[in-house]
């Protein structure tokens, strides 16, 4: 068996290779891309006679790199780098990175500690895509959130009425459409009841729009103290700014939503159908939607599935096989690739889409 230290970059790759008595049997700098791959391979060919024979070490989890390394058949370990960054100090008493230095440090770490680190599971393109989606899903939804944040702390600053009148889910159609028409205290205190209501029925509100127009239009008028006019001014457009770019937001997180719930991979049968009817609970919270909808759908989601012989499975949120860092949206089904089966020692799974739909 031989272990292989990689030190990626944009435009190239550093590599070490070394023996299982550390021994170091091969470096060089290889270009990013196919011919850097083939470079590679050639350098491990000659010190190994199988591609399960290879271990390697590398700061990534994915990627076109990482996809052929897997592709291969060698087992690639993604090391968290601040782990390298400890683990340099056994190879140099400065601390101070080197490339070709990390790359050495990345080989001897597999050959040593491999067992305490992740390995990269293998999944198909299309696991890969859900992953991808999943990502970015979960990475529109911070985006989203440091938004609201923002548009928080604007609104305690200046317009507190605001706070009071719509609540804390800022995100809601209900709460953007308000901010929309009124995103000052001096416009809020001159909405009539019907210029509300109005604004509630483009937000997706079918009941009691009159009455929930009146508490907003009587929480607005509430005295409260205020900026100068020139400051208020200038805090309104940075509402209005923000109360779109929201807006946006959520409209692309609904559409990646979609996009999940469609993937092959949520089939009914399946229990990976929790993890993925799960995606989009946190954005259909603010939809307009009556709470007790969105619970019956969580329930659904959630309910542990029966095998057809009566032995229950583990249901949406037990492991699953697939890897990668996955997002917060579907983290109750997608679990880490290596689940251990004893002490220390990581059991490797088979391919998403190779389990049945009670294998889970």
């Amino acid at each position: 068996m031989i272990f292989v230290g990689i030190d990626w970059s944009e435009s190239h790759h550093d590599v070490c290779v070394m023996d299982a008595d550390g021994k170091v049997l091969a470096k060089d700098r290889i270009p990013e891309g196919v011919q850097g791959v083939a470079q590679l391979h050639e350098m491990v060919a000659v010190h190994a006679e199988e591609p399960s024979d290879v271990v390697v070490g590398i700061e990534l989890d994915r990627g076109l790199l990482v996809g052929a390394l897997l592709a291969a058949g060698y087992a690639v370990h993604a090391i968290n780098p601040l782990s390298v960054d400890r683990y340099r100090d056994r190879h140099r008493t400065s601390g101070a990175k080197s490339d070709p230095g990390d790359a050495k440090v990345l080989a001897d770490l597999v050959r040593t500690d491999r067992h305490l680190h992740r390995e990269v599971a293998g999944d198909s393109e299309l696991a890969e895509a859900v992953k991808v989606l999943a990502r970015a899903h979960q990475g529109l939804i911070w985006s989203r959130q440091r938004q609201l944040n923002q548009l928080r702390n604007a609104l305690r600053e200046f317009y507190p009425a605001a706070l009071e009148a719509l609540g804390t889910d800022l995100a809601s159609p209900e709460a953007l459409a308000v901010l929309e028409v009124a995103p000052t205290p001096a416009e809020g205190r001159s909405l009539s009841t019907t210029k509300i209501a109005a604004a509630l029925k483009r937000a997706g509100r079918r009941r009691r729009i009159t009455e929930r127009a009146e508490e907003i239009k009587q929480a607005l008028a509430t005295s409260q103290l205020e900026a100068p006019a020139v400051l208020a001014r200038a805090y309104g457009d940075v509402v209005r700014s923000t109360v779109r770019i929201v807006a946006e937001m959520t409209a692309q997180i609904d559409a990646l939503a979609a996009e999940l719930e469609a993937s092959p991979l949520a089939d009914r049968r399946s229990p990976w159908l929790g993890s993925l009817a799960t995606v989009a609970s946190p954005t259909r919270c603010r939809c307009g939607r009556s709470a007790r909808s969105r619970a019956h759908r969580v329930h659904a989601a959630t309910t542990t599935p029966t095998a057809p012989g009566g032995t229950p499975t583990d249901g949406p949120f037990g492991p699953s096989p697939t890897g990668g860092w996955a997002s917060c949206t579907g983290a109750y089904g997608v679990a880490s690739a290596t689940r251990r089966s004893g002490r220390g020692q990581p059991s490797r799974k088979p391919r998403l889409d190779t389990y049945g739909p009670w294998d889970v």
